[in-house]
């Protein structure tokens, strides 16, 4: 007899308004959130960070993106200095408090709007297969 159990794990995906730009536009700090979150929320990081200055075409559209691999997943994002704003992801195969991860996120950027989208991941991806012998 086969058992399976489906899931994957959870997606925070943050649209974070009304940042400090001055935050958005530092590589630094960009990359020092990326760097530490992991550990904060109990990931495994594989990599180091892998950051980059954007400067396209709009002037506005100017800022940083950035990921780091975690052996869960991996973490994305993406600023907008001039627009002071920010997408972050957080997308993971095992559980992580979502909530921790948030509120550390938010309060790095110093949003004062954010919209946060929490989505589990993988309803119908097996996780547990056992096989009768």
């Amino acid at each position: 007899m086969k058992k399976q159990t489906y899931g994957y794990g959870p997606h925070l995906m943050l649209d974070l308004n009304d940042c400090n730009p001055e935050i958005l536009d530092d590589l630094d700090a960009c990359f020092k959130l990326l760097n530490e979150l992991p550990e904060r929320i109990g990931m495994t990081k594989i990599t180091q960070p892998y950051l980059f200055r954007y400067s396209g075409l709009i002037p506005e559209d100017e800022g940083i993106t950035g990921v780091n691999i975690i052996a869960e997943s991996h973490i994305s994002l993406h600023t907008y200095p001039r627009k002071r704003y920010a997408f972050v992801d957080l997308f993971s195969c095992k559980p992580f408090d979502v909530e921790r991860a948030r509120d550390y996120i938010v309060q790095f950027f110093e949003s004062k709007s954010p919209v946060v989208h929490v989505q589990e991941r993988g309803a119908a991806f097996p996780t547990d297969i056992r096989l009768a012998s």
